[in-house]
């Protein structure tokens, strides 16, 4: 047996700089990852398949369409993999559930077959979160996100307030919505830098679609967090903070006044 977790995605600083012809969106972003998510685990069998358990489970709609079962068809092995998903992270949350699972998969068959030398365009193909995902480390995504670059990561270890109002937002409908001003490129320096002076293009976009995440930045706001911003193109907002002590903190008094929303810490990697 073998076992992966699929580390939750976040999006530190998101800028969108223009629609592009094949209908995607040219951006920049700083990806970084939280050291929870879900958690996949494989044993060898004679075809692919995939259980889903957990919170989140069935909101998967059809697990054999999954892009679990997408990545397993991706990838030439020599035999098949049973896969069961536990399905912690919220869909459609802007955490890059479906592509922090794919990755997974590709770090499973990696454990136990390796990887094609072209892995990352396979992994592209899937969708442009994925790549990123693959590796689960922090990075610079250009393109659609796709196009990698390193980073001076000066935020590991940093303790993370994860929150989503129990709300799915599509991502398509808030590109859509993006209002179409170029945020000009992400900030120069470390990670730290980028984080603290970039901004998300799509929360505008997002609260007009969902409008507790307005409410979520409000809360963690009011905490002693260094930085609170949307992810992605939403729901799910984070938080980072100076210390542990800080986010637990945060995190009780903010499920006290919100007992319905979804809550996860960790630690950056």
């Amino acid at each position: 047996m073998a076992r992966e977790t699929a580390y939750a995605k976040i999006n530190l600083a998101l800028h969108v700089r223009k629609r592009r012809d094949d209908g995607y969106h040219e951006l920049e972003t700083l990806f970084a990852f939280v050291d929870a998510g879900d958690v996949l685990t494989a044993h060898g069998a004679p075809a692919d398949s995939l259980d889903t358990v957990g919170e989140f489970g069935a909101a998967l709609e059809n697990p054999l369409d999954n892009i679990v079962m997408q990545a397993l068809g991706a990838l030439p092995r020599p035999d098949g993999l049973e896969i069961t998903l536990e399905k912690n992270v919220p869909v459609a949350a802007g955490l890059g559930g479906g592509s922090a699972d794919a990755g997974a998969v590709f770090r499973l068959v990696e454990q136990m077959h390796g990887l094609p030398d072209d892995w990352h365009e396979r992994a592209a193909r899937l969708g442009a979160d994925v790549p990123a995902c693959v590796r689960s480390e922090m990075a610079i995504g250009r393109g659609t996100g796709t196009e990698l670059e390193p980073i001076e990561n000066d935020l590991a270890g940093t303790p993370v307030l994860l929150v989503n109002p129990r709300e799915p937002l599509p991502t398509g409908p808030v590109f859509a919505g993006w209002w179409g001003h170029d945020d000009g490129p992400l900030p120069e320096g470390s990670a730290r830098d980028i984080a603290l002076f970039g901004t998300n293009s799509l929360e505008l976009s997002a609260i007009n679609l969902c409008e507790p995440i307005a409410d979520i930045l409000e809360q963690l706001n009011a905490t002693d967090a260094i930085l609170a911003r949307m992810s992605g193109s939403g729901a799910t907002c984070f938080a980072l903070f100076n210390t542990a002590d800080d986010r637990d903190d945060a995190a009780t008094r903010i499920a006290a006044k919100r007992p319905n929303w979804w809550q996860m810490k960790g630690l950056l990697r």
